[in-house]
C-alpha cells in the first residue's frame, strides 16, 4: 500500500511511526511533514487546505490510503472531497467534524442529547458575554468557539480576567474568525483524562486512557496550548469509568451525529 498522511506535527510524526511498521505499507508521504517525519517517509509540500488538489495528487500517485491528523482539513471537507472521486481516506466528513470544529455546535449537540456537559451559554456579541460573566462571576471558563490550535481556551480564575479573555477574543481578534463567538462554560476542578475511540459509525473501539497537561509555565500557571506533554494509560480512568464514559458519553454522540439533526440557535444556554 501507498499512503498519504495530512499533517506536521508530532500526532502526525506518531502514526506515520506506526504506519512505517506494517508490512503491507510500501511507501508513506506525508504533506507538508517535519524532519522527524522525513526519515520515516517522504515529505510534500502540498496545501492541506487545497481538497481537489490532494484529491489530484493522490490519483496521480496512486495512493491507496490517506489519514487525516489536523482538524482544518476534516472541517474544510477533504474526506468529503476524496471519497466522492473514490479515494480511501481515513476520517469523519465536515458534517461531524464541526463536533470539534465548533465548540458551540459540539454542546448543543450535547444539549440535545442529554449527553453530559458542563453549563454553558454560546455568545455571538461582546456585551451578551460580558452580561454573562458579570451574572455568573468566577472561577469561568472561556473559549473561542472555532478552531485555534488549541490555545483558544481561557481557564479564568477571575472575572477581570475572563472579561480581558473576552475583550481579547470577541474585539481584538486574538484567534481571528474562530472567535466570532464564543462558549462560557462551567469551571470544573479535578483531574482530566481523554478517552478517544475508533469508529466506522456503527462499531465503536475505545483507546486507552491519555492525560494530557494543557497549561504553559510551572505550576500550571500559563495559558491553556495544545499540550505540553501526554501520557498513557491514565489511571484516573479506571475500566469501569470508561464503560460509564462509552455508554454515556461516546456511544450517544455518535448516535447524534447519525442522525444529523442538530440546529444551532444564535444564541442558547444550558444551566
Amino acid at each position: 500500500m501507498q499512503i498519504l498522511v495530512l499533517g506536521g506535527g508530532g500526532r502526525e510524526h506518531a502514526i506515520v511511526w506506526k504506519l512505517a511498521q506494517s508490512k503491507k505499507v510500501e511507501k508513506i508521504y506525508c504533506a507538508p511533514g517535519n524532519p522527524g517525519i522525513a526519515q520515516l517517509a517522504e515529505c510534500v509540500d502540498l496545501d492541506t487546505t487545497d481538497n481537489k488538489g490532494l484529491a489530484h495528487w493522490a490519483k496521480e500517485h496512486h495512493i491507496d490510503l490517506t489519514v487525516v491528523g489536523p482538524e482544518v482539513p476534516l472541517v474544510a471537507g477533504v474526506a468529503d472531497e476524496f471519497r466522492a472521486q473514490g479515494l480511501a481516506i481515513f476520517g469523519p466528513n465536515a458534517q461531524a467534524a464541526a463536533i470539534e470544529g465548533s465548540k458551540a455546535f459540539s454542546k448543543e449537540l450535547m444539549k440535545k442529547y442529554n449527553i453530559p456537559t458542563a453549563f454553558f451559554k454560546v455568545c455571538n456579541d461582546l456585551a451578551t458575554a460580558k452580561a454573562y460573566v458579570e451574572e455568573k462571576g468566577a472561577p469561568i471558563v472561556v473559549k473561542a468557539d472555532g478552531l485555534a490550535a488549541g490555545k483558544g481556551v481561557i481557564v479564568a480564575m477571575t472575572k477581570e480576567e475572563a472579561l480581558a479573555a473576552l475583550e481579547d477574543i470577541m474585539a481584538e481578534h486574538k484567534f481571528g474568525t474562530a472567535g466570532a463567538s464564543v462558549v462560557i462554560e462551567e469551571f470544573m476542578e479535578g483531574e482530566e483524562a481523554s478517552l478517544l475511540a475508533f469508529t466506522d459509525g456503527k462499531i465503536v473501539v475505545p483507546m486507552i486512557a491519555a492525560q494530557d497537561h494543557k497549561r504553559v509555565d510551572d505550576g500550571d500557571k500559563g495559558l491553556n496550548t495544545g499540550g505540553m506533554g501526554a501520557y498513557a494509560p491514565a489511571p484516573v480512568l479506571t475500566d469501569a469509568l470508561r464503560d460509564k464514559c462509552m455508554a454515556t458519553i461516546i456511544r450517544p454522540v455518535l448516535k447524534a451525529l447519525e442522525e444529523k439533526a442538530v440546529v444551532i440557535p444564535a444564541v442558547s444556554m444550558q444551566d
